[in-house]
Order: C-alpha cells, then structure tokens, then sequence
C-alpha cells in the first residue's frame, strides 16, 4: 500500500516537473479545468485537480471527479501504473478486471495523452551515413 501512495505521490510531483520544463506539455493543460482520482477498490487513493496551467494533488477522494481509474487492490495499481509498456498494462488491466475506469471516457483519453509526457523519449537509430555504394553495373551498360 505504501509504495502505491508513493508512486500516486510521485506523479503529481513528475507532472509538475514537464509543466515546467516542457512547453508542449504545458501547452496541453492550458485552459483545462478537473479533477480526477486514482484509488483502490477499498478506497485509498489520491485525487488530482488541473486548473491554471498547474496539477495538484491531496491525498483522499474527491467529490464530483471527472473520472476515476479504480485498481482492483494497491499491488495491481502499483504493477499498472509503474509499467514500462504503460498503454499496453492499461488494456491488460481493463480485460483482467484489476482497473475499472469510470467517468468521461474522453477525459480518460485526455489523461492518455497527458501521461505520454511522462514516457522517457524514444530513440531513434541513427541515419546510415555510410557512403552511397553504386551497383557494379551501371543502367546505361545494360541497356547496351
């Protein structure tokens, strides 16, 4: 239960942290205004509200959330939202009845696309700069 707080914790203060030092994702919460919650069944959790370009959090429940994401137990909420292969836990979650989302579904994709600032970049291969290597024959031979 501990580490589940801890990572709900965690990711307000991460949140906060792209807000501040990646403009795209501060630009993706403008304007936006609600509250949601993470928690368990047995009601543990944290609730978050987006209001003038910042995230808070406080421990507890809300009111009047937009959505809840409302894991089976603290264990399955810890091993979903810690995942590497986020999106992928979500749907594994989702189909084994460990997470129950409910509330506006278009607010649980928003909050989709808010968590992807959280994902470390993907690197990229770099170009093969290696010189361009002609075939031994050339078209204008063939064709003679």
């Amino acid at each position: 239960m501990i580490k589940f707080k801890c990572l709900l914790w965690v990711f307000a203060q991460l949140l906060n942290r792209q807000l501040k030092n990646n403009p795209a994702c501060a630009s993706y919460i403008r304007g936006k205004h609600m509250q949601f919650q993470i928690r368990t069944a047995s009601g543990a959790g944290r609730h978050y509200t987006v209001h003038q370009g910042r995230i808070s959090s406080a421990p507890g429940l809300a009111a009047n959330p937009a959505f809840t994401l409302s894991f089976r137990d603290a264990g399955a909420g810890f091993k979903i939202l810690s995942a590497k292969d986020s999106q992928a836990a979500f749907l594994r979650g989702l189909g084994s009845a460990e997470l129950a989302i409910t509330g506006d579904f278009l607010e649980v994709m928003w909050f989709q696309g808010l968590t992807a600032f959280l994902q470390p970049p993907k690197v990229v291969a770099p170009y093969d700069r290696t010189e361009f290597q002609a075939p031994a024959t050339s078209i204008v031979e063939q064709s003679q």
